[in-house]
């Protein structure tokens, strides 16, 4: 094993004094070694009920002849930061938790690595850091969060993010607000729609690194319990099998995870986070290929925020087994790609069940849309490409003057002043991997749009991301960025910005001599950070139209 070589051999006797300091006995040295690295933290409801997962696992482990070393990795709540500076460092956390997984693999040198996370860029971070790891691992969701309820009407965070605009509108008063504010988020679990946590949640179960139907259980349910018991066991197997992320992941792992979340108008983050986890594994993966596989796949799940249902419905109703069973049906995913247990995707779900009844999931024939959930869009605005979650609009062609903002802040201004008029495209730049740095979301003023009735009527385009609670003509991940002087750092006041969704068109209509000019008068603004982690960050991240992965130092 390869943890022996810490444990084993009179000159480690050092080390293994050491060991028996924490609680490691004369059978343990003898027995698979894995580490936990666990995102839990108090300080949001999305990870807060990790602690008690973790503790699980370690029985799960003990029961199964491993022994295991729980170990802290940060996470960023993009909730509790949406609309301030704090959520700049969301997606850079995505890099520190794979490197923290990493980094503990290596340093310990263990058989096995288990990452524990749940609010959106654990998940991701996760399978980066256990690819690299390169060690029989598993990558494990928390759970969602049962839904909010008030009036009788299932709420999400996204509800409250909608109720601001309405309050601004006059739509409702100070104390519908503050009711709506109470109820809507009751306990542990991360965001309870089609959101980034559980499109990745997903994802990690199609690609194969959660046994299927681990991740679909929420985070209060006392099925999780023995679900945790029973993901020690896999992971047993895994080690004896020598089993690791590498050993099963394909090309296909990838278009698969890219068609379940165009079949289920999943977050557009998933972009930025499955063109990271290829570029881990090795493999090629570009832009243009989630379009064309969106452009040929249905939406088969009737979810939030598009659609009616949340993820704790989904789980009622069959959760994510039943999904990967529907998209194999109907020959859209590859049901012969193998995952962590050794078995592939139809031995796994082949008998997933399903609810009597239930209207969250349908089958391919009968889809609700018939493309998928995600566009990429390219043109003079967006050379390198943009990304709209096209299940999330009814209007796929807009055509109207610019409003531009140099950053979100000023934007929820004018947002909550009422100064943004129907037919106006409203641009905010510099919010892009290096411009925030971190490509903050932009859900706090997407959000205020639609709950103040303007979400029809209006475009928004941005070199920043969207929250998988966005919806509307909402554009994201705009490359080139502003920062480096991409078009979207021209564009000036009543510039004409057209898109065709169909075509996949976003446009500046503005003259090249026009644009030439305005480039030779540019200045890139100061950057926000000179030193520490946000400046290195900045220093080494790579486009979104790559994934904003970090480029590796000259």
């Amino acid at each position: 094993m390869r943890s022996d070589i810490i444990r084993k051999g009179p000159d480690r006797a050092p080390a293994r004094s050491m060991l028996r300091a924490v609680g490691v006995g004369d059978e343990d040295f003898q027995i698979p070694w894995v580490g936990i690295v666990n995102t839990w933290t108090e300080g949001m409801p999305c990870n807060l009920n990790l602690r008690e997962a973790a503790a699980d696992l370690k029985e799960g482990g003990k029961r199964v002849g491993l022994h295991t070393f729980e170990f802290g990795a940060p996470a960023i709540a993009d909730g509790i930061s949406m609309g301030t500076v704090g959520m700049r460092a969301s997606l850079i956390s995505r890099e520190v938790i794979a490197d923290s997984i990493e980094l503990i693999a290596q340093g310990y040198l263990y058989d096995g690595m288990v990452a524990l996370g749940a609010c959106d860029k654990t998940n991701p971070g996760g399978m980066m850091g256990v690819i690299r790891a390169d060690v029989p691992s598993v990558v494990l969701y928390g759970g969602t969060i049962a839904p909010g309820k008030l009036h009788g009407k299932n709420l999400t965070v996204v509800s409250m993010y909608e109720a601001v605009g309405q309050y601004s509108a006059g739509k409702i008063d100070q104390a519908e607000l503050d009711a709506l504010e109470r109820r809507a988020v009751p306990g542990p679990g991360a965001c309870g729609g089609q959101y980034t946590a559980n499109t990745m949640a997903m994802v990690m179960e199609v690609m194969g690194f959660s046994p299927i139907g681990y991740n679909t259980i929420p985070a209060i349910a006392p099925e999780k319990k023995a679900a945790n018991y029973r993901v020690m066991e896999v992971l047993a197997d895994a080690i004896r099998n020598n089993r690791t992320p590498r050993s099963f992941l394909t090309k296909k792992s990838f278009t698969n995870a890219i068609a379940a979340v165009a079949a289920t108008g999943g977050s557009t983050n998933a972009v930025l986070h499955i063109l990271a986890v290829a570029h881990e594994a090795g493999i090629d993966l570009s832009l243009e290929e989630f379009d064309a596989i969106s452009r040929k796949v249905p939406v088969i799940a009737d979810m939030r925020p598009w659609g009616q249902y949340t993820a704790w419905e989904l789980w009622e109703a069959g959760g994510i087994p039943l999904i990967i069973r529907r998209l194999i049906e109907g020959g859209i995913l590859d049901g012969d790609q193998m995952t962590v247990t050794g078995k592939t995707l139809w031995q796994e779900t082949a008998q997933a069940r399903e609810t009597p009844g239930q209207k969250v999931v349908v089958p391919v024939a009968q889809a609700f849309k018939p493309e998928g959930g995600l566009r990429i869009l390219k043109g003079t605005l967006a050379p390198e490409g943009a990304v709209l979650k096209l299940a999330g609009t009814e209007t796929k062609v807009h055509r109207g003057p610019a409003r531009v903002f140099d950053g979100e802040q000023a934007a929820m201004k004018a947002v909550l002043n009422k100064s943004i008029q129907p037919g106006d495209v409203v641009v905010i730049r510099y919010e892009g991997p290096k411009g925030a740095p971190g490509m903050p979301e932009m859900l706090s003023v997407t959000s205020a749009l639609v709950g103040e009735g303007l979400g029809p009527h209006v475009a928004l385009v941005t070199d920043g991301r969207f929250s998988g609670g966005t919806r509307g003509l909402m554009i994201g991940h705009v490359a080139p960025e502003a920062y480096v002087g991409g078009p979207i750092a021209l564009v000036q006041d009543g510039d004409l910005i057209s898109i065709d969704c169909d075509s996949g068109a976003l446009n500046l209509e503005v003259s090249e001599a026009e644009l030439a000019e305005r480039a030779q008068r540019w200045q890139a603004p100061e950057p926000h950070y000179k030193s520490g982690l946000f400046a290195r960050y900045a220093a080494l991240v790579s486009s979104a139209s790559q994934g904003a992965i970090l480029h590796k130092p000259r």
